[in-house]
């Protein structure tokens, strides 16, 4: 059979994907060198879990971990990014997409699922552990772009005191399944159902984590009118009208928004400084912009207090690497 094969733009990760025509048929090929086990086995194992919850994740077709491949089914290429950037009934949009979260919501996360390499992926649980791992990517790779590393890790511990405080009064405990990237770039238009796809890295978390990936999400400009009315609707249908509920469900939003976009401006500087990914540099401003954001409560005044103290202006918004 005659077939032919594109590439297709990569992600953050070291995957490298590329789309196979075979006659009217489509599917995507995966190859990955580095990480192949998360990029691979727990892809695949992930996607396996929510098709049997009945959600709209690729088919595996096949796979061959030694060379580092898989062959999965073509959900195409119009992202939910691309819906919303076109269309002005946006929040319609986010209504379905939120109502997507709710039905993973309701589901019970898995501990281990049978992978295709016939062992078992385990799905971690988040903890302040795994949420200090990752607020820690700002202090370790953003910092020491303009300051000396010394002068990083002094701010790292003085952050870090407050940080604890944050993580440890969280309300919600880590009981849902966390997708991690739930973000409109990673939710495909395939026809009239929603696509999942870039499930490598779920968790079993807190419930509002994967909200503020939707609501505080950094590759797409919002208004803070159209997040609040997208919050709003999530509180009404996963609280109904228990006031208490919403009041700690803010808190959470709120620390879990500011420990993600700490993370994601580290993980942006560390693929340009480490990996030389320089397209994600330009998301980091906006970044900023939503972190400071969420920082404007009492409970954040004193870490406030130190990034206005030791964090230039300008770095926020030109970032300029040595």
């Amino acid at each position: 059979m005659k077939f032919k094969i594109s590439p297709i733009a990569g992600d953050a990760s070291f995957r490298k994907f590329y789309r196979i025509f075979l006659g009217n048929k489509k599917i995507i090929l995966i190859t990955s060198e580095k990480d192949k086990y998360k990029n691979l086995v727990a892809y695949s194992a992930v996607n396996k879990f929510l098709r049997l919850n009945k959600l709209n994740a690729p088919k595996l077709y096949e796979h061959n971990l030694s060379k580092g491949i898989i062959i999965i089914e073509d959900f195409g290429d119009l992202s939910f990014n691309k819906v919303i950037s076109k269309n002005k009934k946006k929040f319609k949009i986010y209504k379905k997409l939120v109502d997507l979260l709710l039905k993973i919501q309701k589901i019970s996360p898995p501990k281990k699922i049978k992978s295709f390499n016939k062992k078992f992926h385990f799905i971690k649980k988040y903890s302040s552990k795994y949420l200090f791992e990752e607020s820690n990517l700002f202090f370790d790779w953003y910092l020491p772009i303009f300051m000396s590393k010394k002068k990083a890790l002094n701010i790292k511990k003085k952050s870090n005191k407050i940080l604890h405080k944050l993580y440890n009064k969280l309300n919600f405990s880590n009981s849902f399944f966390c997708h991690r990237d739930f973000h409109v770039e990673n939710l495909m238009k395939t026809g009239n159902k929603i696509g999942i796809i870039d499930s490598q890295d779920a968790m079993i978390g807190n419930p509002a984590y994967d909200l503020v990936s939707l609501i505080d999400d950094v590759r797409i400009k919002t208004s803070n009118k159209l997040k609040n009315k997208i919050y709003i609707y999530y509180l009404k249908k996963k609280f109904k009208n228990k006031k208490i509920k919403h009041k700690k469900f803010l808190e959470d939003f709120n620390t879990l928004s500011v420990q993600r976009s700490l993370k994601i401006i580290g993980i942006f500087s560390r693929l340009y400084i480490r990996d030389n990914k320089k397209k994600y540099l330009k998301l980091i401003p906006y970044t900023w912009k939503l972190l400071e954001m969420r920082m404007n409560y009492e409970s954040f005044s004193e870490l406030k207090k130190i990034f206005k103290a030791h964090i230039p202006e300008k770095n926020k918004k030109n970032i300029k690497f040595k």
